[in-house]
């Protein structure tokens, strides 16, 4: 499920994450068991290049290291840590705002790119799935590992009231081959299905510190898209 969240032009204020990126890279490499003798640094300069691509707003870099970070917290909850990273790290290395397939395409290029750092079966199977999984940000009962994902994409929409404001003025600019009322009904619709959620978190940590800030921020976007809504047809009456 593409939640539409681009960024806000405040990221690009913000260090070059690339540098630490690729050190992550290489670090997360050798704890998925690739061989010493596979060099990771050409498959993590062709993902930076792929994450830095000019259509994105949201899915850039800056979005890459959030996620990683927030991996960090929450790696103790996961069954495997090395897995859920890279899956991070391909979650949304195939990214057009237009299109339906990216998690999809995302996922295909772990397939092949996995294999050829000599990261086994097993371990190439599960990212390709986390990968897949962020289409819905469901994962089943027990999948830690689903839930830890999920959890560190969600959780930029518990952010202060402040910083969810400016991201949610941004998701216009990323859509913006959308007519403005299209845009407000499908915004407002995914915005009611989160909503509608029992849960919009898994793991304890996204529970305790982020479900209840980022209901309010739903809520509050919603409330002004109705009324945006309500006072364009008052205006058409």
């Amino acid at each position: 499920m593409d939640i539409g969240i681009p960024s806000t032009d405040t990221t690009d204020l913000r260090p070059d994450p690339r540098p630490d990126l690729r050190a992550r890279w290489r670090a997360t490499v050798a704890e998925a068991g690739a061989p010493a003798d596979r060099d990771p640094a050409p498959y993590a300069d062709r993902l930076l290049t792929a994450w830095a691509e000019p259509q994105r707003r949201y899915h850039t870099t800056a979005h890459l290291a959030d996620v990683l970070a927030r991996i960090d917290v929450l790696a103790p909850y996961a069954a495997d840590p090395a897995a859920v990273r890279l899956a991070a790290w391909f979650h949304d290395a195939v990214y057009r705002p237009d299109r339906s397939e990216n998690e999809e395409r995302s996922a295909a290029l772990a397939e092949r790119a996995l294999p050829e750092l000599g990261i086994d079966a097993a371990r190439t199977a599960e990212v390709a799935r986390l990968v897949r999984l962020t289409v819905t940000h469901d994962p089943a009962p027990g999948d830690t590992d689903g839930e830890v994902l999920c959890d560190a994409d969600l959780a930029v929409l518990a952010g202060t009231p402040q910083a969810y404001a400016a991201y949610a003025a941004a998701v216009r600019d990323e859509y913006g081959f959308v007519p403005d009322d299209a845009f407000r009904t499908g915004r407002a619709a995914v915005l009611r299905q989160l909503l509608d959620l029992p849960r919009l978190f898994r793991t304890p940590h996204g529970t305790a510190h982020w479900e209840a800030p980022a209901r309010a921020n739903l809520a509050a976007e919603l409330a002004e898209l109705e009324v945006e809504t309500e006072d364009r047809n008052s205006n058409r009456r």
